[in-house]
């Protein structure tokens, strides 16, 4: 019968046009087709290429480029999370900074007497032992019974040791006798100086209250670094019993620091300062503190519009044994920033006037995935303690006074309590200095993963601090400043005042210039798109369409024929196991009768004549239709030397 018109025009573009991408039998013709069709000329060069050694040369000019692309592809797709640091300085009218002042000693010695009066005089004790040391006849007030007995219980269990000879063999301050001792030795300070007398050596022994036999033997070379750390442990056990309003009377107020104020030339007074109890330093004033909701700002630097104050130090009043410096301590913080005194805080010596001038930076890191920095904490799993915006210090510090709560069962006294805690004492917690020295080691080894968890904050701000000492007041100044000092201070002395008993504190803005530190990203999206561009086309003449033909060969159309020829295979596994089944002779698959990848076709030639003839014949199945072969396709140009069954002309009844 006559064939239909549209199926034979589409017999003819069948058979006219050359056979393209995934319809090629095997990937070795896909990849020729390929080679000649592409944009990229390295791989025409190797099918075009006449003679052995130029086609390898080719072969390895191509792969060098491959190679070169994909390592540079790799570099910039590296550093696409790098970032730039730019610096501004701006001249402007900045905010003032908080300033807070604590005087170095905590609490009055006068007022403190009754709590410490047990301890003091263990201390004199141990000094008239070990050091001969004595004081004379000093009268010293009976504290309260219930300090008495709880304390001297506690004495006799942490007393002062002398080591002899870097030996276990110790001699106890209270009993003199000597003793051999348990535990391993930890020695506190960052070297032992080895001359072998025995009266450098001295410390103390903590013990696991639950466990006798598990001790820690705390040795110092100097002796005053182990009497002033032994004290600081009783001391901190003692203080963690007195509640907070307590502790507030027994500091100093606002009148007693503060003499004089003056802040950007005009005067000032305690109204301007903020209270502030800090655990180890007492009570501390706070300048500028914005909690009213209003931040001072200056307009102009130098030393005449920052903040000038005297402070009345009051020397004669300070505990001996805790403290064995005179004067204040300073910190210049943002007003959202905790004032971490204890650790980053400035010394302000007495008879001196100090000038402290400052520089402003504000710096700013890009978070994730440019650094491991973290905007403001709430990614990282530790509370914060206290009420303050995020920093290192914060989330350390809280850290391990987590550890504390749940490693002793109470809170080390120096920093803030959690919920639902309670500070050490030996009364309820007697086993907390062990455990407290233990975990502190390893907080300072790293091992409690308090520094793998706390990260730095992305945005901060920060004072550099230059520090200049005058002699103040001066010889000739010193009578009559000091009169009106003393009639300023009132009716709170009656005496004179002393040189040594004030300290002269000037903080001021060198300059009013503002720098900025920001990190900004080095690359964007079409800057890394515009680079891979520009190696595809430097090494293999490409663009975004050569990519995209590489994926639909390399990738769809070479599965195509793997996925094609695999079911072929299990096709032709399933009629053979059918047929032996059932006993049939062998019949012959579809894949002879078309004469497609046969065994007899495996010459580079299109099929001719000849060839067609030695096709085997299957049995009792009919002629197959294929026509004499089309000449105009033994062409050089022929795409395929194999052609598909469906690519051949339908005959015509």
């Amino acid at each position: 019968g006559a064939m239909a018109p549209g199926k034979k025009i589409t017999a003819r573009i069948k058979r006219t046009l050359p056979v393209k991408g995934p319809q090629a039998p095997t990937l070795s013709e896909l990849m020729r087709w390929y080679c000649l069709n592409t944009n990229t000329h390295g791989c025409r060069r190797i099918v075009v290429s006449r003679g052995r050694l130029r086609r390898f040369i080719w072969i390895l000019l191509t792969l060098s480029a491959v190679g070169l692309i994909l390592w540079q592809c790799a570099e910039l797709l590296m550093n696409y999370y790098s970032a730039s640091v730019s610096v501004t300085v701006q001249f402007q009218k900045l905010p003032f900074p908080a300033v807070t002042i604590c005087n170095i000693n905590p609490y009055k010695y006068s007022s403190m007497k009754d709590y410490l009066s047990e301890l003091d005089k263990e201390t004199k004790k141990a000094l008239e032992t070990f050091y001969g040391f004595s004081e004379g006849k000093s009268k010293v007030r009976r504290s309260v019974d219930e300090w008495n007995s709880t304390g001297s219980d506690f004495f006799k269990q942490i007393p002062l040791l002398k080591f002899e000879d870097f030996s276990k063999t110790v001699t106890d301050f209270r009993s003199g006798q000597k003793r051999k001792i348990e535990g391993s030795v930890f020695h506190k300070d960052s070297s032992i100086v080895n001359s072998g007398d025995s009266n450098d050596i001295i410390g103390f022994q903590l013990c696991d209250a639950n466990n006798s036999s598990e001790c820690a033997l705390y040795t110092f070379s100097s002796g005053v670094n182990a009497i002033q750390e032994w004290y600081k442990l009783h001391y901190m056990n003692i203080m963690a019993q007195i509640p907070l309003e307590t502790k507030e009377k027994l500091s100093y107020s606002a009148d007693d620091l503060l003499l004089t104020c003056f802040f950007d030339g005009l005067s000032c007074d305690k109204r301007h300062f903020t209270r502030f109890h800090h655990p180890l330093h007492g009570n501390c004033y706070t300048f500028n503190s914005g909690e009213n909701g209003t931040i001072l700002s200056t307009s102009t630097g130098g030393s005449e519009y920052g903040l000038q104050v005297v402070l009345y130090i009051d020397e004669a009043d300070y505990n001996p044994f805790l403290v064995t410096s005179t004067g204040a301590k300073i910190i210049v913080h943002d007003q959202n920033e905790y004032p971490f005194i204890e650790d980053i805080g400035t010394e302000i010596e007495t008879a001196a006037a100090t000038s402290i001038g400052m520089h402003f930076t504000r710096s700013r890191k890009l978070s994730k995935p440019y650094s491991d920095c973290t905007e403001t904490g709430a990614d990282i799993p530790v509370e914060n303690l206290y009420n303050k915006s995020y920093s290192l210090q914060i989330c350390l510090h809280s850290c391990f006074q987590k550890a504390m709560v749940d490693s002793c069962g109470c809170a080390q006294y120096a920093q803030p309590l959690p919920a639902g805690a309670e500070y050490c004492n030996y009364k309820k917690n007697p086993n907390w200095m062990y455990c407290y020295y233990r975990l502190h080691e390893k907080f300072v080894k790293e091992q409690l993963g308090c520094q793998q968890i706390c990260k730095d904050a992305c945005s901060f701000k920060e004072w550099a601090l230059t520090t200049s000492i005058a002699q103040w007041p001066s010889t000739v100044s010193e009578d009559w400043m000091l009169r009106v000092l003393s009639w300023d201070k009132g009716q709170k002395i009656n005496k004179k005042l002393n040189k040594t008993d004030l300290a002269n504190l000037m903080v001021f803005y060198k300059d009013l210039n503002e720098r900025f530190i920001s990190e900004n990203p080095a690359n964007t999206l079409v800057i890394l798109l515009s680079n891979f561009g520009g190696q595809l086309g430097l090494w293999m003449s490409c663009s975004v369409v050569c990519v995209i033909e590489i994926v639909e060969v390399f990738f769809i159309d070479s599965l195509s024929i793997v996925m094609r020829r695999q079911w072929q295979k299990a096709k032709k596994w399933w009629n053979d196991r059918k047929r032996d089944r059932s006993g049939k002779p062998p019949q012959a698959s579809n894949l002879e009768r078309q004469g497609h990848d046969n065994p007899v076709c495996v010459d580079e030639d299109l099929p001719t004549f000849n060839t067609a003839l030695r096709l085997p014949l299957p049995q009792d199945s009919p002629l197959p239709r294929t026509p004499p072969p089309n000449y105009s396709t033994l062409r050089l140009e022929t795409a395929f030397t194999d052609q598909l069954p469906d690519t051949l002309e339908v005959g015509q009844h």
